[in-house]
């Protein structure tokens, strides 16, 4: 089954409404053949940037609550996120892991919710460095997935983003082949534990560090069917990942 390219570009907690009004214009002018784009700014400008980006290009939010509404200060909720303009949401990101400390239990939780209102999910795994140098990683991964997975009925509405924790921000960026084993041990598990179909259609991304100087030949792996990119996607050169396939 040919999986369409997948490239997301999250902001983090970067990005002003002047940033939104010079820098989108520059990604609605650029090519995106046989690609599925998604931006996601930070949630205060989910509105604004969907009110400005190419109609052809989703938007996403970088987080959501497990439930719709309630006494959670600080929170967005999906269907907030998707009452502003969101078609996708980011859950399990690394930041959210270590930083916040979400467990794979809660994430799980929050994908059941997001896919339960339609709102598509970006679920990311990935491993530390202590867990790699200790030849953890499948093992990390395939519990990370396994929770998620388990709330997955139909994973139409998935996008898998393995993102090695120790490549996020450092510069450091897993060897295409490093990626490719990974994706590949993913989409095995995906036969093996949910079905062949969901392993043929569900697109596994990369994310780490991802820039226009590496992005062609992690792009060329088979089992690599997009990217997850942090701060290249705050630069024009996001336009180059973009079209990484091309």
């Amino acid at each position: 089954m040919t999986r369409k390219f997948f490239v997301g570009g999250n902001w983090k907690l970067n990005g002003t409404r002047d940033f939104v009004e010079t820098f989108v214009p520059i990604l609605n002018a650029s090519p995106s053949e046989n690609v599925e784009v998604v931006v996601a700014p930070p949630s205060p400008l989910i509105a604004l940037v969907r009110g400005r980006l190419r109609e052809d290009w989703g938007v996403s939010a970088q987080n959501c609550w497990k439930v719709a509404a309630g006494a959670f200060t600080g929170e967005i909720s999906a269907e907030l996120a998707k009452d502003v303009g969101a078609k996708w949401v980011i859950l399990g990101h690394s930041e959210r892991r270590t930083i916040f400390h979400e467990s794979d239990e809660l994430i799980a939780e929050k994908v059941a919710h997001a896919l339960a209102i339609d709102l598509k999910v970006i679920a990311c795994i990935g491993e530390t460095l202590a867990e790699r140098e200790a030849g953890q990683t499948l093992d990390v991964v395939y519990r990370q997935l396994k929770a998620i997975a388990g709330k997955v009925s139909n994973w139409s509405g998935v996008v898998i983003a393995y993102e090695p924790v120790w490549a996020i921000g450092t510069g450091k960026v897993a060897t295409p082949a490093q990626a490719q084993e990974v994706h590949a041990a993913l989409r095995t598990w995906l036969t093996s534990n949910v079905s062949v179909d969901a392993s043929s259609s569900t697109r596994i991304i990369y994310g780490g560090s991802v820039t226009a100087d590496n992005c062609n030949e992690l792009a060329k792996q088979g089992d690599i069917d997009g990217f997850l990119v942090g701060g290249a996607s705050l630069k024009p050169d996001f336009v180059k990942i973009v079209n990484a396939k091309l």
